[in-house]
């Protein structure tokens, strides 16, 4: 298939564009690279340098290409950012992807795959969380995904596109060439495996009194390319769905931590701060439905393959992309 895909140089787009064209698809994708870098675009796809909120070029660039389909992957995904200045998440993430989705429908793309978050559910009554979820968002951040998950059902409605919306949960790993190197860094893997590689001397735990057996936050973390695989069997789908994509493990993070050290062989000194506000002792997916409906299933689901491929990028690239 022909897929046009936004934010194609970020960390889960560079890696999907790879699978998707490693799985024979025709790639092009625009990014404005204020968070994405250039050498994380897989050489063999199209790439366009632009923003989403240049509705004008966007419409043309997309038209141009007439893609069979788009993934959408561009937005700010930063929940404490979002906070403080939330005219940026709604400017970029409902406004500029409402570029993008009438892009979609003027080139006549027939899907739009989003990607969306688990940060649209807030905080979960239970656990493992599944599509039927109540959806409360406990910030702008996951609201933003929240609202643009809405505007797609009416624009299936009024303009006939389908759309495949995927809440997927903590994306963490590599593949060989493309890995996770964020300018401002918040996710826990990628910091852990920091202090190793000698850039950080200890690592920054939040809260040790949660409700969970080791006092620490559970996550379920998902392997990159089983998050790209996910993307790829949207394709396939012909009716509108929303998908949770997760293992259904709960990984703490007092376990990944001594998995991190067995890997590296590491120390990996640690440092307990407060709990963050607001913070779920526990988040894990039910993922059954992508599994019975689109055959899904993770090839790396343990968190050892996890840490062990991020781990290999990070020695191969210890500055990241280098810009």
């Amino acid at each position: 298939m022909k897929i046009f895909v936004s934010g194609g140089a970020g960390y889960i787009g560079s890696l999907c564009v790879e699978y998707l064209i490693n799985e024979g698809h025709e790639v092009a994708t625009i990014d404005n690279l204020t968070e994405g870098h250039r050498k994380a675009v897989d050489p063999r796809a199209l790439f366009v340098e632009g923003d989403l909120a240049d509705r004008e070029k966007l419409i043309k660039t997309v038209s141009d290409f007439k893609p069979e389909a788009v993934m959408h992957f561009a937005a700010n995904a930063l929940v404490g950012e979002s906070m403080t200045n939330p005219s940026k998440y709604y400017r970029n993430n409902v406004a500029s992807g409402l570029n993008f989705l009438d892009a979609a429908v003027a080139a006549g793309a027939r899907t739009f795959i989003f990607s969306s978050t688990c940060a649209t559910y807030g905080i979960p009554e239970k656990v493992p969380i599944d599509e039927r979820t109540p959806q409360r968002p406990i910030n702008p951040y996951g609201h933003s995904k929240l609202m643009f998950e809405q505007i797609l059902a009416w624009y299936e409605k009024i303009h006939g596109i389908s759309h495949v919306i995927l809440r997927y949960f903590n994306a963490a790993g590599a593949s060989e060439k493309f890995g996770e190197d964020h300018r401002i860094e918040t996710h826990i893997i990628p910091n852990v495996l920091r202090v190793p590689l000698g850039k950080k001397n200890q690592v920054e735990i939040f809260g040790d009194k949660h409700a969970t057996p080791d006092g620490s936050c559970i996550r379920d973390y998902i392997h990159i390319l089983d998050l790209a695989q996910a993307h790829a069997l949207a394709l396939t789908r012909t009716e509108s769905a929303c998908y949770n994509v997760g293992t259904g493990e709960g990984v703490s993070v007092m376990q990944l931590l001594d998995m991190a050290r067995k890997i590296t062989g590491h120390s990996i000194p640690a440092v307990v701060k407060d709990a963050r506000p607001g913070d779920p002792p526990r988040l894990i997916a039910a993922a059954n439905r992508i599994a019975k409906e689109l055959g899904w299933k993770p090839k790396h689901p343990k968190i050892q393959q996890i840490l062990e491929s991020a781990w290999a990028w990070h020695q191969a690239h210890p500055d990241g992309y280098g810009d």
